[in-house]
């Protein structure tokens, strides 16, 4: 149902009334209808495959299509600063798109090794490896989107016993990361302070460790602003608060280390992981994003008012969505569509030719398509017998997931524009195929899965 409405709604972003038939080769639509069948006869392929094949060769499978990403890079074709691309004729393969599936199933296999511990340095160190390389390599190629893309697998580790503590970090990260690009240092400070008390207090749990821990910071603090005042030091108060807080932090892991306070340590290594990470912002921000990046990321924060610039996208994104009210315009009524004042409207902001043409209403089933199809994915991956085919459904859970969340969050501006297409729905062969790869290998293993326990 995805894929064919996705095809109807390519077709309506890009229709062109000299070319009226929806299998017409010569436009999007019907080159999307080869992408379409030959997607088929792969899926079928897989279907007729040995599910064990999957398993023996996917270091394989990882190691030649890692080699393919880093050959594009050489020999690929540049388009709008990405090279990412080997071209022929009208056809272009993107090899990092089929990296997804690649590195879910050496995830996988690694993963499900036999007495495998996932909190074994080793382990955390080799399956960093796994994600980090191809994230590196992507990003080499100017593909920040597909990129980021690969963070999904911490979903993955989460479901098979990482500490929760890495999911609460990275969401702290980008509140951090939010509030250093709005907020003063100092503020920032404050703010984290008064949050590592309270996590204490419920954490701990027992008020005279709390208390303690605020009288230590009371006496520090009074004394830096004695200091302060007293011998007029030539210093920003913000830089003073920094050296108070991290000498806190470090009595607290001294406290926790030979005291054995609960939680004492992991407030100290809190706070001093995330005043780093504050004061690192900055230089990330101005240093290491492409202007673009800072651009679009300053428009969706507000802090810029661009909407004939870098705004001009989501903004017109939002006008076509909207525009279309509760029932939509109907379809190939679409203005904002016909007329092509939104960019890249068959591909990444797909999304809208829905909102405009089929309203609040289609926008909402189609949403609840995706929805009901993550459900389904995830209690399809819950009843595998084997660790290998369970670790690799919720890898391709995740994967959809986060291309979901993120597309349809970019085309109503509460997500930053990085480009990634709509699963199974934008336009694109690489896309269309890596997806369908990526989901019948996992029908594959269900398919098979009375046949090998373990």
């Amino acid at each position: 149902m995805l894929v064919f409405i996705g095809w109807t709604n390519i077709f309506a972003s890009v229709y062109n009334e000299e070319h009226s038939k929806i299998t017409d080769f010569s436009q999007l639509y019907g080159k999307q209808l080869i992408w379409i069948i030959t997607s088929l006869i792969i899926g079928i392929i897989i279907l007729l495959t040995d599910s064990r094949f999957y398993s023996l060769f996917a270091y394989l499978f990882f190691g030649i299509i890692l080699a393919l990403t880093i050959a594009v890079l050489f020999f690929g074709k540049e388009i709008n600063g990405q090279r990412a691309w080997f071209e022929i004729s009208w056809i272009r393969i993107q090899p990092s798109e089929f990296l997804k599936f690649a590195v879910n199933l050496s995830l996988a296999k690694f993963l499900s090794t036999y007495n495998f511990k996932i909190h074994q340095l080793k382990n955390l160190i080799l399956i960093s490896l796994l994600i980090l390389i191809p994230i590196g390599i992507v990003l080499l190629q100017n593909d920040t989107g597909t990129a980021i893309v690969f963070t999904s697998f911490i979903f993955v580790l989460y479901r098979e016993g990482l500490t929760p503590y890495v999911l609460f970090f990275a969401l702290i990260s980008v509140i951090l990361f939010i509030m250093a690009l709005l907020i003063n240092p100092i503020t920032i400070i404050y703010i984290l302070i008064a949050v590592a008390f309270l996590a204490f207090l419920i954490l701990n749990g027992q008020l005279r460790y709390f208390f303690t821990a605020l009288g230590i910071f009371a006496v520090l603090f009074l004394l830096a602003l004695g200091s302060f005042y007293f011998f007029h030091l030539n210093l920003e108060w913000s830089k003073i608060m920094i050296g108070v807080t991290l000498l806190f932090s470090l009595i607290m892991l001294g406290l926790g280390k030979v005291k054995k306070i609960k939680y004492a340590q992991l407030i100290g290594l809190f706070l001093i992981g995330s005043i780093a990470f504050t004061f690192t912002v900055d230089y990330v921000f101005n240093n290491v994003l492409e202007t673009h990046q800072q651009a679009r990321i300053n428009e969706l924060l507000g802090k810029t008012n661009d909407k004939k610039g870098v705004g001009y996208n989501v903004n017109q994104s939002k006008i076509a969505i909207g525009s279309g009210g509760l029932l939509g315009k109907g379809f190939l009524q679409g203005t904002q569509t016909k007329y092509n004042f939104v960019p890249e409207q068959s591909t990444d902001f797909i999304f809208c030719t829905i909102g405009e043409e089929h309203g609040f209403v289609g926008s909402i089933l189609v949403l609840l398509l995706y929805v009901g199809f993550l459900i389904r994915l995830v209690f399809v991956a819950e009843r595998q017998r084997t660790a290998f085919s369970r670790i690799y459904g919720y890898g391709v859970v995740a994967i959809i997931f986060f291309h979901f969340t993120i597309n349809i969050g970019m085309t109503i501006g509460i997500i930053p524009v990085i480009g990634i297409p709509l699963p199974f729905f934008s336009y694109g062969g690489s896309s269309l195929w890596s997806f369908t790869i990526l989901l019948f290998i996992f029908l594959k293993l269900d398919a098979d899965r009375f046949k090998y326990l373990s």
